[in-house]
This record gives C-alpha cells, structure tokens and sequence, in this order.
C-alpha cells in the first residue's frame, strides 16, 4: 500500500497548483503558458498587422484576445531573449546589446524558467537557445534544438550547430524540415503537459522567418504569382492602408519614406528574382503559423484553452541583410569559396544568388534584403539593428479567455519583453528569490502585464533605454531620443504620439528635452553596465 501514500512535499504541490488565485471578485487557477517567438518577424508580416502572408492561426489570437500596438524587443535576436528570459536589460546579464557577445553574468540573473520550475510549473522548450550551457542547465525540464548560432540550415544539419533531445545529441532525419520540427516537438511537449498534475510553460523560439531563404515548393508557390504581379511598393501600400483601416495606427501617421536605395519595382531589372525571395520568406512565416495551428487545436481537444496564456510576438525588426543586387546577396559564398564543410552531408552550397539561383532549395544560403524588410516593417521606419521604431517594436498578440474576456482588443499602453519575467511571477504567484543556488540576482527592471491583460492602465516604466549596434536610445513617455552611433554628439527627437514613424526630428524645437534625456541615458548606461 506504500504506493497510495503521498510524500508530504508532493501533497503540497498538487493541492498548490490546484488552488485558484483571487484576481477581484474572480477565481482563476494558476494559467498555463504558452510563448511562442519568431526570428527576424517583421512588425506588419502577419495579418493582424496588416499584412498579406495567411496567418489565420495567429489571426485567431488577435480575435479572441488582444494586440499591442507598441511593444519592444531589443532589434537583435541574443539581446532580446537575454532580456525576454530574465526580466533584465540585456547589459545585465553581460550581453552588451551593441554586440553579438553571448551573456557572463550568470550569478546576476535568473530565467523565467528556473522561477516557473520552482513554483511546481513544468518547464519545456523548443528552438533557438543562445547558451553556452543547456536549457536543461537553466530551468527547463525538456528541450529540443540546436545549440544555435549564425551557422544554420532548415534541411540540414551543420557541424556548427548540433541537435539536442533533452541532453542527448541526435542524428536528423532525412525528411527534416526545421520549422516543422520544432512544430511537432511543441505539440510532443505540449501533450505531455497536459497529462501532468502540473500547470506548464511552453517557450517555443522559432529560427524562421530567419534566413536561409528555405522552404519547401509546395509553399512557395502559394505567394510567388502576388508578389511578382505586386511588388514592393503595392504591397507596403497595402500594408499601410489595412493598418489605418483597422484602428492599428492613428490617420495622422505618415508612412515613413523608404530608403534612397530601394527603387520603383517597375525599375527592377530582376522581378522574378526578387519575387522569389519574398514568395520563399512568405513560406516560412506560414510555416510558424501552421504549428501554432496544431498547439492551439491540441488545447482546445483537451479543453484545456480556457485558462491558457498564449502569446505571439517577434525578437526584433526585419532583417536587411542580402542586399539589394544579386551580387551581394551569397553571404560570403562564391566561386572560389563554396563552403564544402557547410552541410555534414559534403554537399556544397552554390555560390551566391540571383536570377538563375533562385532561393529556397536545401543547396541555397540568401536572404531577401533591403527592399523587403522595409515591406516587413510597415509603416516604421529602420530595420533590425537600429533603435527607429522598425528595428525595436514587435508585434504581441495575447489569448488568455480566462482573463481576456472580450476579443479583438488593440492596447496602446507600451511594454518591453523585460515585462514578461514579471508578468509570469504574479501569474503564478511566485516569488523572485535573492538568493538561488548561489546567485543573488538583479531585481527584475520590467513590470507585470497583468493589469493590461484585464484591461485596466497599468504605470509603465518611466524610460526605456537601448544600446544598440547602430543607435542609442532612450523612450521616455511620449518622447523618444535617438543618438547616431556615426554622430555620437547630435540627438534626435520624436513625439511618437503624432508621428510614431519618426519622420520629422522636433530636436531643434525641444533642446532642453533632449538634454534632460541624454542625461537620464547616460544615468542608465552607467546603471546597467552599458558599454
């Protein structure tokens, strides 16, 4: 009969995890999480956001839940998650936010992960992990992806970046596809959850819509006719037209004017090409949203989507990188250099990309450029890297029935991915520790997004600062300064209320504003370690 007696410790957590939290007049038991984060997302690529690309499944969360309108990453991908994971600045950590350094100061900081998994949640992830340690090292019961960097392929595997289940390096089969692995892994890992006594956190990071430009044909050719009979400047007016339309940004705002470098589409010389590119990209944003599909259809069959936290959002703006010529756009790749050891299996990549090497099959490495990451980040202006708006704000969309009662919400109170830490700490109703296992973290800078979700105003930090490889910059209010790393002495200004697309610097109109944010910059960068 020992076998029907429950240790003391484990009758404590199956009766806490049950117990309801009291949020006014309403119980609501501890939710489940589910976050799910795309790579190089472009703020206007799915459809909620005025896009064009099939998005029903992420679609469907902005009907049932709520958009924000003015959220923040960090404009690179191991800066964002350093302060996504953590509830610190990226600079915190160690990771300078100006770089691509991996983070140092682990003794400073805990994951969001370890505080769930000490609160009794089951902790699983799946994707892109920028550590020098294991996600199994760092509160996460079950992981599955590579031990990511730059080195990356959606066919195959790179001796760059090996495959983990858990602890255990793995061989990938000879139908791999990334994206739809990480998909099929979530959807494993979510049913175990749902199996458990536990309440869980699911934190699915995706590669796509990263480049290479990899997808499969079948995908591709869905989009390749609209964006070669479109091109670039009907889609961004599109784009632009939907987002008035919506209620998404004010019909005072300007669409922010396009670099000098991109041309008319009726003056591109490669159209079909250039098409290509976008029609590839498109296929991979489809790809993310068919696994978010399969999550939201695995909670629904196990009714278990009422009290489930699902959010969707992006780690920085779209990438520029590709160029805007065929010639530019091999990533180093090229006659002389074809890069034999890419690929474990010995095939190499064919050098460059253009006209007659169009992207998308397992034997190309490209990105789309310029162009159509100005596309991506409809209406802003700048591109990941850069402190303007389309390098730093992400789209966020939220479900949660239990709390967010009534759908198709847009908010625009601001946050920063610093505010999930925080958020996850009151959901759970767990505590943020001074001392864990030997490390005295930081206190976590950002602020819980609960009283957003119940559709109450919450008081936002009163700055938000970034030490960016391009830009400086502080956000204060309705006031945003931006600092030139090529003009480190001249600031601009912008009231993002009337002109969210910084198209006008008001600098010269507000000197006394600009000094008063400098200074409070200066006081961040010395706070926080920013170098």
């Amino acid at each position: 009969m020992h076998h029907l007696i429950l240790r003391p410790c484990l009758l404590f957590l199956l009766v806490f995890c049950s117990c309801p939290l009291l949020w006014g007049d309403a119980p609501v038991q501890r939710p489940n999480i589910i976050l799910v984060m795309a790579d190089d997302l472009g703020w206007s690529d799915i459809g909620c956001y005025g896009g064009e690309i099939e998005t029903p499944h992420i679609d469907s969360l902005s009907r049932d839940g709520m958009r924000f309108t003015q959220f923040y990453n960090n404009a690179i991908c191991g800066p964002t998650r350093a302060s996504l994971l953590t509830g610190l600045y990226c600079q915190q950590t160690g990771h300078r936010g100006d770089r691509w350094n991996e983070p140092k100061n682990f003794d400073v900081c805990m994951t969001f992960g370890e505080i769930l998994q000490q609160a009794g949640y089951r902790t699983m992830m799946v994707g892109k992990w920028q550590g020098r340690d294991s996600a199994l090292d760092r509160g996460f019961d079950r992981f599955y992806g590579p031990m990511c960097q730059a080195k990356i392929s959606y066919y195959h595997e790179v001796d760059q970046n090996p495959f983990f289940l858990d602890r255990q390096r793995i061989e990938l089969p000879e139908d791999f596809y990334l994206t739809d692995a990480f998909n099929e892994h979530a959807v494993q890992f979510l049913k175990e959850g749902l199996t458990s006594q536990q309440p869980f956190l699911l934190y699915v990071a995706h590669i796509a819509p990263h480049w290479p430009l990899h997808a499969r044909e079948q995908e591709i050719a869905r989009y390749r006719k609209q964006y070669l009979e479109q091109g670039w400047d009907q889609i961004r007016a599109e784009r632009f037209r939907n987002q008035r339309q919506t209620g998404l940004i004010p019909e005072e705002w300007q669409l922010a004017p396009r670099a000098a470098s991109i041309h008319n589409w009726k003056q591109e010389q490669h159209q079909r090409w250039q098409a290509e590119r976008m029609a590839v990209y498109a296929a991979q944003v489809k790809s993310i949203d068919q696994g978010l599909g399969q999550l939201l259809q695995t909670l629904k069959a196990a009714d278990a989507d009422d009290n489930t936290l699902v959010i969707f959002l992006s780690d920085n703006g779209a990438a520029p990188d590709g160029g805007l010529s065929p010639s530019k756009s091999g990533f180093g790749f090229s006659e002389k250099t074809p890069n034999r050891n890419w690929r474990r299996d010995g095939v190499m990549i064919k050098p460059g990309s253009g006209p007659d090497h169009l992207p998308g099959p397992p034997d190309t490495f490209a990105a789309y450029g310029l162009a159509w990451a100005t596309i991506s980040n409809t209406p802003f202006r700048g591109t990941k890297l850069e402190g303007y708006e389309g390098g730093i704000r992400t789209p966020l969309v939220v479900r949660w029935p239990a709390v967010i009662q009534q759908g198709g919400v847009i908010t625009r109170q601001p946050g920063h991915v610093i505010d999930f830490m925080p958020t996850f700490l009151e959901i759970a109703q767990a505590d943020y520790p001074r001392e864990f296992k030997g490390r005295h973290p930081l206190p976590v800078e950002g602020k819980s997004l609960l009283p957003v979700f119940q559709g109450k105003l919450r008081s936002p930090n009163a700055e938000l600062c970034w030490n960016l490889p391009r830009h400086q910059v502080i956000l204060s209010g309705h006031w945003k300064a931006i600092r030139p790393r090529k003009k480190p002495t001249v600031w601009q200004l912008y009231n993002l209320d009337i002109d969210g697309t910084e198209t006008t610097d008001v600098a010269d109109q507000h000197p006394e504003q600009v000094k008063k944010l400098a200074q409070r910059f200066d006081a961040w960068a010395k706070r926080v370690n920013a170098k």
